[in-house]
């Protein structure tokens, strides 16, 4: 059988460590092996797979193509977890395989060994053409099982498998997993959050500190794995898809456990697929569908966990800087957006309410701010008194003072409390989840927990309509941080509920804290 050619594209080389171009080899190599294994066993006569081929979302119908292939040489890799609309009953369970395979599924139980309940998942084959002397064209195989009616505050034990792959089998019973359904009253728990985060060493060490906190869930800010290298969501970008098996292998001890809840950055509008560059995001994630069309805006959604509700957004839509999806919904989202934080602030259960997307509202790192982000949505955030906003994009960790109309509302100091009804928002740059990180201005200082310099204004810019860097004098820039880090939020209810923020480097020191407080 005729095998592309596995080395690494001039344009991916260049931005990987020796390392890091080790284990793309080994993953390629693995692939062929696995190709190699499964022609000799289509000569013997075998017929187990399937999958269409077709595009972003398949069928379990067979193709001719990749039909005779044993399911016993094709094994599940990529594990990982996000909640539906309703984390009290819903979780999605998604996966990935070298080769299309039989009736794929998800077995699961109450114990490891008692996975009883058996159901069935869907695949979508995504289909990459090859560009010559750049990249071969490549079929990926992402599956996905929705698990509904869970009960609230239980722990579950599931294993994915198909045709000649059962995870309640002895042989591979090691590959079984276990999530969490969220508590039906509210509890204190954490969440984790951080964007930009790649594949790299540095990605695999902020996994690990996520998992020491020992989350509900980790929020991702956007750019998830970078294999579009430029950004720009044209055809023009460097792109290699195979990144995407790295990056899912990288992150499977962390998210086959801990549901990852991601939104869509300009490295995710990946033009190969769809004209809106969103057809892999559909392929590979299996996100809430309660945003305003999950169809074209996937990074998009609400959910409810405990006393803080939390919304997605597709910052792509409004941005000034990377225009390539500026109003791609037609203002369905900004609308959308407006109704939903009017309905959370509404509602007795919530007692917070954190937004998250990729492009920054207040930063002065090399992306700076964005001023297509502070037109449509600045607006809405201060009428329904968000309480915290979490963005991506720079890779660095920067964190504003309360900003009101504009401006510094209240100082909010390392270890200070905020009140969002009175103060304003305080806006979190989270980039430093893994990717190469950035910087400062010339001549700007870090300002941290246990480094802090005198506070004094920064001379930075943000990002006009058309595509112009308009200078600004930032008052605002309260911590800054260049190393890898990520958000660790403790979410308290009760009597006095709040949102106690902690931001950790890569091994897991503390550069900064403050709580938020409502009406503190």
């Amino acid at each position: 059988m005729d095998l592309p050619d596995f080395g690494i594209p001039p344009q991916l080389a260049s931005r990987m460590s020796m390392a890091e171009q080790h284990e793309y080899l080994r993953t390629k190599l693995m692939r062929r092996r696995t190709l190699v294994t499964a022609g000799a066993v289509a000569a013997g006569g075998l017929l187990t797979g399937c999958g269409d081929g077709s595009g972003a979302r398949g069928s379990a119908t067979p193709s001719p193509a990749t039909s005779k292939v044993h399911g016993s040489v094709v094994s599940p890799f990529g594990r990982h977890l996000a909640f539906g609309a309703d984390p009290k009953t819903q979780m999605r369970v998604s996966w990935q395989v070298p080769l299309a395979v039989r009736r794929p599924y998800v077995r699961i139980g109450p114990k490891p060994d008692g996975l009883s309940r058996k159901i069935e998942a869907e695949v979508r084959a995504l289909h990459t053409p090859g560009v010559t002397g750049v990249r071969p064209a490549l079929e990926q195989y992402y599956l996905h099982a929705a698990l509904d009616g869970l009960h609230p505050g239980t722990t579950y034990y599931y294993g994915v498998g198909h045709d000649g792959f059962d995870p309640a089998s002895a042989a591979h019973r090691s590959t079984v997993g276990s999530f969490r359904t969220a508590p039906a009253t509210p509890r204190s728990f954490v969440f984790t959050a951080f964007g930009d985060q790649g594949v790299s060493r540095a990605a695999t060490a902020t996994n690990h500190v996520v998992l020491r906190q020992k989350p509900a869930f980790h929020l991702h800010a956007g750019d998830i794995c970078y294999a579009d290298t430029n950004g720009q969501g044209r055809k023009t970008d460097g792109y290699d898809p195979a990144y995407w098996d790295l990056f899912l292998r990288q992150n499977e001890p962390v998210a086959r456990s801990v549901p990852w809840m991601v939104t869509t950055g300009n490295h995710d509008m990946e033009a190969w697929y769809s004209p809106d560059g969103y057809g892999g995001q559909l392929a590979r994630w299996s996100l809430p569908e309660s945003g305003f069309d999950a169809r074209t805006a996937p990074g998009v959604y609400s959910f409810t966990y405990g006393n803080v509700a939390f919304v997605a957004l597709d910052a792509n839509d409004v941005s000034y800087e990377i225009p390539a999806n500026l109003g791609h919904s037609g203002g369905r989202q900004t609308k959308w957006l407006d109704q939903e934080l009017a309905r959370l602030r509404a509602s007795s259960q919530v007692d917070f309410v954190v937004v998250f997307f990729h492009h920054c509202a207040y930063s002065t790192s090399t992306h700076a701010s964005d001023g297509g982000v502070r037109a449509e949505w600045l607006p809405l955030f201060a009428r329904h008194q968000v309480d915290l906003v979490i963005n991506g994009h720079n890779h660095v960790y920067e964190r504003t003072d309360a900003v009101k109309n504009g401006g510094v509302g209240r100082p909010v100091p390392i270890g200070a409390t905020t009140d969002p009804t009175r103060d304003g928002i305080v806006y979190v740059t989270a980039g430093g989840g893994g990717r190469d990180l950035y910087g400062f201005p010339p001549g700007v200082k870090e300002s941290y927990e246990g480094h802090v310099t005198h506070h004094d204004s920064v001379d930075t810019f943000q990002w006009t309509r058309s595509k112009a860097a308009e200078k600004e004098t930032a008052e605002w820039s309260r911590v800054r941080y260049r190393g890898f880090s990520l958000l660790s939020v403790e979410a308290e209810s009760g009597a006095r509920p709040a949102l106690k923020v902690s931001a950790l480097t890569d091994a897991g020191e503390r550069i900064d804290h403050f709580e938020v407080r409502r009406g503190a």
